[in-house]
């Protein structure tokens, strides 16, 4: 097949027991037959998306009868319009005057140009045919449903704060660390499935900066125990402060009945009562007539400050405010990296058990209020007010082969002898049993050096080449782990296995278990197999499995590149895997490199097993929807240039699909009984009608047990098939290869190779030198860099500043 041409769906899986689930999509009721009339928007003077809704807003007040015939048009806030019927005209231009308070949010113009021009008829007829599988996706199907979209998100981003496709309200949000709010809002979409259309609507949570004085945000800002504490602030806590204020919109207090508000665009170098400006035409000065800030409120407002010491605000070419006159507006997004505290308190907020998730999905559909709305009713769209109800199917779990136990049963000592027993009673081998201790300070500056000589200790006391150092950390964030992981990776070429502090006093035997899960695979081992018979895809043909990632740069961070990172199994049990990296530019997502880095990871699997794969299995994470054809056609196209570097008449088969996690698609069992005790499905939930692609072959699959809140399924969507798969053969599969990842002995909620590519990407970042990981936390960019051989080698990772991965590492899971 070409790499252009999609892969249908075979028809839906039968294997499995069957089960009623509901989802969160509600079923669009009527796709009413009209012709939906599209026009380009371009307002002047340019501003924000948000002062361009109120521009909009007033257009609708001053011209809907007058003009438009009482037609309800949506916009999107940018460049597009969409009429429910023809307009009396095909381009017009509108002149609108905002009213003080549509003006409050900075901008000074009270009049706005907007020229509208009509650019295309949409038919929905057409969108019709496509949901019945009748035609292909066309760019006008395209056009219509995003027209649809719109229509969903217009009246809530003219109420509410909106931010991409979920619109958030200040009711019920709970304070984070550091002057930020989190806010619980609602995520909504119009999707193409299975003969109609569905919106699919869930919960998000996100950060905002906390409305109110700024003196006091700042004081929560820096950690500071009283507002006193800011008259001895540091110079590093004042670049702190610019840095998270700077963006951030104000208003100011010394003036009554102003709404005006300010964007800050940092900090004065000197103190309110040191920073002088020209009062040049007020009250007579002339051009030489200065004054400083403290003593110009002291004048003009009567006011006396209270921290004349502090900085002001810098809010225009030659505007400033003193810190204490401004209060922060509410509503602004957080648009920074938070901290692992912050995260931490988020994710809390936001995991929500089903339950409770299926409730407040029910009361965001009440604000929503579809079967209300005068534009759904003005294009003839109805929405159910009720969840759809699926039939699912549950898939056997398989039969897991573990290691079997051959042995028998100061505070590191005590864990050292305790890891040891653990290792022996899973059936591997210690050979020294008493290693050297070192002890080390926390510094990550004298960690390389600590390093190495543990490294030669170790290798003395058993005149062997170490294969793996453990490392006891406190308990102090990313810094000291990610300059081990740098030295160990890139100058010694061993591997490592952190643990923490607190878990070695009484040390447990489960904590034990899990960490020699890890250390096992890094040493070369196989912690499981699934029993001979439950692989025929992988036992018929020699099968290689590929997963690959690509990581960008956190907020923020401007000056890193990308990773992209290939991983593929190293047997034909999909137990042993190996992993290529490269680094290319920031935001591209398609895999520069990929044909290197398939040509590296092929010939090591024919190292590894003198074996050459007929058939190959690659899962693709990270893709979004409007990526599929780019990704479909550049990465097919050169994983078949690998093949035939290797051999021109090598041609394997190629599966490729994409893995995703970042939707919004949640599934509740309906019953007790039917899922898992807390209202989640149970492990093995595949669901491939109703809610996915009308024709593509796609599915979703929970693989994995729930542990907190609501578990989300992988959506696998297959964008090539060579291989000729039924939807049962590729779901259990899938399924299969999930209960395979090395770290557990659970099945995983996506597929082990897509995994490790993942985690393969969070280990890279760290092997650039002298990176301060302090603020970036746990989260950030993911950078990386390649080794010759199997763990690659990027032509620019040393122009870049990234340590290779040592070629001693290239046989072992190190990424673990």
């Amino acid at each position: 097949m070409s790499t252009t041409e999609v892969v249908r769906n075979p028809g839906p899986g039968t294997r499995g027991r069957k089960v009623q689930i509901t989802a969160n999509f509600f079923e669009v009721k009527n796709l009413p037959n009209i012709t939906i009339h599209h026009f380009d928007v371009t307002i002047s003077p340019d501003v924000p998306p948000s002062t361009n809704r109120k521009v909009f807003s007033q257009f609708i007040d001053q011209f809907r009868v007058s003009d438009l015939q009482g037609a309800r048009p949506v916009f999107d806030g940018r460049k597009n319009l969409f009429f429910p019927k023809a307009p009396p005209f095909d381009s017009r231009t509108f002149e609108i005057v905002l009213h003080e308070d549509a003006r409050a949010k900075g901008t000074l113009t009270p009049s706005f140009k907007m020229k509208i021009k009509k650019v295309n008829e949409i038919h929905l007829s057409e969108l019709s045919q496509f949901l019945q599988g009748q035609i292909p996706l066309t760019n006008n199907c395209l056009t219509a449903i995003m027209a649809l979209d719109v229509l969903i998100h217009h009246e809530p981003a003219m109420l509410y704060q909106t931010i991409g496709r979920s619109f958030f309200t200040p009711h019920g949000s709970r304070p984070l660390s550091g002057g930020l709010d989190v806010w619980r809002g609602f995520h909504q979409s119009i999707r193409p499935a299975v003969g109609k259309m569905m919106v699919n609507l869930d919960v998000s949570a996100t950060a905002f900066y906390q409305k109110g004085s700024l003196v006091e945000m700042i004081v929560k800002v820096l950690g500071l125990r009283t507002i006193d504490d800011l008259r001895r602030l540091s110079v590093p806590s004042l670049n702190r402060l610019e840095r998270h204020i700077k963006g951030l919109r104000i208003q100011g207090t010394h003036r009554e009945r102003s709404s005006r508000s300010f964007r800050i665009l940092g900090l004065t170098k000197t103190a309110a009562n040191d920073t002088l400006f020209s009062r040049h035409g007020q009250d007579g000065a002339a051009a030489t007539d200065m004054i400083d800030v403290a003593s110009y409120f002291k004048k003009a407002y009567n006011m006396t400050l209270s921290f004349p010491a502090l900085p002001c605000v810098i809010v225009g070419k030659s505007a400033m405010l003193p810190l204490e006159v401004c209060t922060v507006v509410e509503g602004q997004r957080y648009p920074k990296k938070l901290d692992g505290s912050q995260t931490s308190d988020l994710i809390k907020f936001a995991c929500l058990d089903p339950i409770t998730r299926a409730n407040n999905i029910k009361d965001g559909l009440r604000i929503l209020s579809y079967a209300e709305s005068d534009y759904l009713k003005d294009f003839g769209l109805k929405i159910s007010n009720e969840m759809i109800s699926i039939q699912a199917r549950v898939l056997d779990p398989p039969k897991i082969n573990y290691r079997t136990a051959t042995g028998e049963t100061g505070f590191l000592p005590m864990f050292i002898r305790e890891l040891g027993i653990t290792f022996e009673e899973m059936g591997m081998a210690v050979i020294n049993k008493n290693p050297p201790i070192i002890y080390s300070g926390v510094n990550p500056e004298t960690i390389e050096g600590s390093l190495k000589i543990a490294w030669v200790r170790a290798g003395d006391a058993v005149q062997l080449r170490p294969q793996l150092l453990v490392c006891v950390l406190p308990n102090i964030g990313v810094p000291l782990y990610a300059e081990i992981k740098r030295v160990a990776d890139t100058i010694l070429g061993v591997s490592t296995q952190c643990v923490q502090g607190k878990h070695i006093r009484t040390p447990k035997k489960q904590y034990c278990s899990n960490v020699c899960l890890k250390m096992n695979v890094k040493l070369g081992g196989v912690n499981s197999r699934l029993a001979v018979g439950s692989l025929p895809f992988l036992e018929e043909k020699v099968t290689i499995i590929f997963g690959a990632d690509v990581t960008h740069p956190g907020p923020g961070e401007i000056d890193r590149p990308s990773v992209a990172c290939l991983t593929a199994s190293m047997d034909n049990k999909a137990g042993r895997f190996a992993a290529a990296i490269r680094i290319q530019p920031a935001r591209q997502e398609t895999i520069t490199d990929l044909t290197d880095m398939a040509v590296e990871l092929l010939r090591a699997f024919y190292a590894s097993t003198n074996l050459t794969p007929e058939r190959i299995l690659f899962y693709r994470d990270g893709v979004a929807e409007s990526q599929f054809a780019q990704v479909r056609r550049d990465e097919v196209a050169a994983l078949k240039a690998a093949f035939k570097r290797l051999d021109k008449d090598y041609n394997p088969q190629l599966t490729f699909l994409v893995v995703q996690k970042r939707h919004h698609a949640k599934f509740f069992a309906m019953r007790a009984g039917m899922g898992d005790g807390k209202g989640n499905c149970q492990p093995g939930t595949v669901i491939d009608t109703e809610v996915v692609h009308p024709f593509e072959f796609n599915f979703y699959l929970q693989s994995h047990a729930g542990l907190l809140g609501t578990s989300r399924s992988a959506h696998y969507h297959v964008l090539h098939d060579e291989a000729g798969f039924s939807a049962d053969d590729l779901q259990e599969l899938t399924y299969r290869l999930c209960h395979l990842y090395a770290r557990c002995t659970r099945a995983v909620s996506k597929v082990p190779s897509a995994y490790y590519a993942h985690l393969v990407a969070g280990r890279a970042r760290f092997h650039l030198k002298g990176q301060n990981w302090s603020e970036s936390g746990s989260t950030g960019a993911k950078t990386s860099s390649g080794e010759e051989g199997v763990t690659g080698d990027s032509t620019s990772s040393d122009k870049n500043g990234f340590g290779k991965v040592h070629g001693n590492l290239s046989k072992v899971m190190w990424f673990m």
